[in-house]
């Protein structure tokens, strides 16, 4: 079993935090490569090369979208070039981090038994004159449409599914078992 490197994703995605989670993507992809000893029963085998996974650890409230969306582009670009991404769900999954434990390797995402994971619209704050309330208005749209269509992309659930959902107008509480049938996560740990 090849060795498994992990970025502990813990707290508010933040500016900061992004950096540092797409400054480690990027570094175990450059480093994901080993090669693995010749076949000892066969002492004229040549080695191969093995993409060695990278594990996620996800506990976060949330954050800035743009931020998440920096986080799941990466992933994506690492998981088609180089190698898995094992996604793991654990304490609280929440917000921007639900489209994060999504974007896992299928297969791969995994969930605590007793992890909770919420979903809600976007959130923001927004003063001035009324043109730029409207501009800021039309900006937020377009984050909860793109938000709506990248968790989509990732799990079971349709943007129909999801708008029906967020539509409550409050913060949707999903176990992990539900998280299973959504598509969010593969198996439980």
């Amino acid at each position: 079993e090849p060795e498994l490197r992990t970025i502990n994703l813990y707290g508010d995605i933040t500016e900061q935090k992004g950096a540092d989670v797409v400054a480690a993507l990027l570094y175990l992809e450059n480093t994901s490569h080993s090669p693995v000893l010749e076949d000892p029963t066969d002492p004229g085998s040549t080695p191969i090369v093995v993409a060695r996974s990278v594990a996620m650890m996800i506990s976060t409230h949330g954050g800035v979208a743009s931020d998440m969306f920096s986080i799941l582009d990466i992933m994506d670009m690492v998981k088609k070039r180089t190698c898995d991404i094992e996604t793991f769900g654990i304490g609280k999954v929440m917000s921007a981090g639900v489209p994060i434990l999504a974007a896992g390797t299928k297969g791969k995402r995994k969930v605590g038994r007793n992890c909770r994971i919420m979903l809600h619209n976007v959130m923001s704050g927004t003063g001035g004159t009324i043109f730029s309330m409207e501009n800021e208005l039309e900006e937020i749209k377009w984050v909860q449409d793109r938000y709506i269509e990248t968790l989509a992309s990732y799990t079971k659930l349709t943007p129909s599914k999801i708008k029906k959902l967020l539509k409550t107008q409050k913060d949707v509480y999903i176990s992990a078992e539900e998280a299973i049938k959504m598509g969010i996560a593969d198996e439980i740990i």
